[in-house]
């Protein structure tokens, strides 16, 4: 079984990462060599890659009708990390855990953007669960503009039970929620090992979730509207956390 990464940025990054095994690259007819599209092709060429020129109507089809900019990348299934792959991050990197985790996100743009600005943050790791939640398919890698392949997602059974297994390796579950009595983002300390725990869209957190956080914090919010999407919350969130632990690995030039 074969994925079929397609859009320009997506498929860069993917054979750039290099954790898939590359069957072959396909582009339209038409589609000229010159840009980010010469750039693809010369790094296909360097893995081995074939490339194979095809009819538009062929790549509309493997992309499901998706915005493909003429470019479909096949290859094999997303490999997916384990837990202690994730840790070993954030021991390699000397740095206090750093995680992301998705209660039962659905929508492939909002785990996409989610996905991008983790990797934008240095997180150690994502997690997200088998069942009833987006997986990594081809619209969340090119949603994420292909950020996806550089970062470890995990794929647990229990959401719950990993939490509780975090927890006892000292890791404090901080949810975003909103409503009365919940404090601000700004009035915890998120310079901690941290695991920051993202509702779906429109439910949020599920109550054990809820009731599985060590804490709960809010964005301050003065307009009009009464929530903010879980893609613009968590960037928030994470930009936060990572603000917290003083811009930790950023190379400023």
């Amino acid at each position: 079984m074969s994925d079929f990464i397609y859009g320009h940025w997506a498929v860069m990054e993917t054979l750039r990462a290099g954790k898939r095994q590359f069957e072959q690259l396909l582009l339209t007819e038409t589609l000229e060599e010159k840009g980010v599209v010469a750039e693809i092709i010369g790094m296909a060429t360097e893995r081995g890659v074939k490339v194979k020129r095809v009819p538009r109507r062929i790549i509309d089809d493997l992309a499901g009708g998706s915005n493909h900019q003429n470019t479909v990348l096949r290859a094999s299934p997303y490999p997916y990390a384990d837990l202690e792959d994730v840790l070993s991050v954030s021991q390699q990197r000397s740095e206090k855990p750093f995680i992301l985790l998705l209660d039962l996100l659905k929508d492939p743009q909002n785990v996409g953007v989610l996905l991008r600005v983790a990797d934008a943050v240095g997180i150690h790791g994502v997690i997200i669960q088998e069942r009833r939640s987006v997986s990594v398919t081809p619209a969340v890698v090119n949603a994420s503009s292909g950020a996806v392949e550089h970062l470890k997602i995990v794929q647990v059974t229990n959401l719950v039970q990993t939490m509780k297994d975090l927890k006892d390796q000292d890791v404090w579950m901080i949810g975003l929620d909103i409503g009365p009595n919940i404090k601000s983002i700004d009035k915890t300390d998120l310079n901690i090992a941290l695991g920051l725990v993202l509702g779906s869209e429109g439910e949020g957190m599920r109550r054990l979730v809820r009731d599985n956080c060590d804490d709960l914090v809010t964005l301050p919010m003065r307009g009009k509207v009464a929530s903010l999407n879980v893609a613009t919350v968590g960037s928030v969130a994470l930009y936060a956390a990572w603000q917290a632990r003083a811009w930790q690995g950023w190379q400023q030039a």
